[in-house]
């Protein structure tokens, strides 16, 4: 019953932090942002180049935020949904579908949706994300 329990808290957390990285993205200061992810993290595809860990995974939220893609003032918005979560001891997966949308602030327009396939690592500091594969629908 334990490890029901904690299978439990470790998949809400896991959701947390799915949404906590978008909202994030969007409207939130990268130093939050980039402490969500482990630091040999990898993040990419569907377009977007692979980053490895947190200089370059920085670097490229801060090109989408000054190329205006995304981030404040971009009036984007990610929404995740359907997000599938599988833990086993310190080492989880999630399968989730992103909706990308852009002129959030009048009438939204779907940009782009995908999916994110996401391993997270178990640390001192709680869950974090260490490697995001972005693909899109054929």
């Amino acid at each position: 019953m334990a490890d029901a329990l904690q299978r439990l808290v470790d998949e809400a957390e896991i959701r947390n932090l799915l949404a906590r990285i978008a909202q994030l993205a969007d409207e939130g200061d990268l130093a939050d942002y980039i402490a969500c992810f482990t630091e040999s993290a990898t993040w990419g595809g569907a377009g977007f180049p692979e980053r490895r860990g947190h200089a370059a995974i920085l670097e490229g939220a801060r090109a989408r935020r000054a190329g205006g893609t995304a981030g404040p003032g971009s009036q984007t918005r990610h929404l995740v949904s359907t997000a599938v979560v599988e833990v086993e001891d310190d080492v989880a997966r999630a399968r989730s579908i992103f909706h990308f949308y852009r002129e959030t602030k009048t009438s939204p327009v779907l940009d782009r949706m995908g999916v994110w396939e996401d391993t997270f690592a178990r640390t001192a500091a709680g869950w974090k994300l260490a490697a995001r594969a972005i693909s899109q629908p054929e």
